[in-house]
């Protein structure tokens, strides 16, 4: 059963997602403020988190940077209606998808279904390709072969593991990978991904996986392909 982490400041709004989500088979679990998605988030073992973006104590895009952070927990932005600012940074940071307010439960619940299909997350891991994230574990195989990775290699690969094919941004990976930490820039990002690189090319030194594109950032390609 899904565990879906709904993070919404009224209550009404909640009661009806609460109830349609739990009608479709999925698991809910309520939070009125961010602290409180943090602390329940801290316990492990959710699928995906629904995220008002107005909270009372802390905005709902510092509450995705946080929940994504470790393991890039599937993230749906609850907006307000014309608040096309809102949907384009909750997309530019990572979010999966976005509803405006007001909005229909079914729908909500739909969109759900989408998003876990994009990309099933379990306690044990997911297939990538050539690639196993046990994200529980904080552990990635390549090709059967467990990878030594510093913490920020690991959050670096998984970042990217999340969404096979998808670029991100040196910034985006900076803000997933590094938050708040002292140590920032391009450069941080760019020689990362270099010791990545020169890990699986222990493994495999054929192939390259993965892949720079010139101005815009970084992407994974989790079959193999050129650089």
């Amino acid at each position: 059963m899904p565990r879906i982490l709904l993070v919404e400041d009224e209550p009404a709004i909640a009661e009806t997602v609460v109830y349609a989500l739990r009608a479709e088979g999925f698991e809910a679990v309520h939070c009125l403020t961010g602290r409180a998605a943090l602390d329940e988030a801290a316990r492990g073992g959710f699928d995906l988190a629904v995220l008002d973006v107005g909270l009372p104590d802390m905005g709902g895009f510092a509450l995705c940077r946080e929940l994504r952070r470790d393991d890039g927990l599937p993230v749906i932005f609850l907006t307000a209606q014309g608040a096309e600012a809102d949907r384009i940074l909750g997309l530019e940071i990572g979010a999966d998808d976005y509803v405006t307010k007001p909005f229909s439960p079914r729908e909500l619940v739909a969109r759900v279904r989408v998003v876990l299909r994009r990309g099933q997350r379990t306690e044990r891991g997911a297939m990538r390709g050539c690639f196993e994230h046990d994200v529980e574990g904080r552990r990635i195989r390549f090709r059967g072969q467990l990878l030594d990775l510093t913490r920020y290699e690991y959050g670096v690969l998984a970042a990217l593991l999340h969404r096979p094919g998808a670029v991100l941004s040196r910034a985006q990976l900076m803000d997933r990978v590094w938050g708040d930490a002292l140590e920032s820039g391009d450069r941080t990002v760019d020689t990362h991904v270099k010791t990545i690189r020169a890990k699986l090319r222990e493994v495999d030194p054929a192939a390259e996986f993965l892949r720079t594109h010139r101005g815009l950032g970084y992407s994974v390609d989790a079959e193999g392909g050129a650089a």
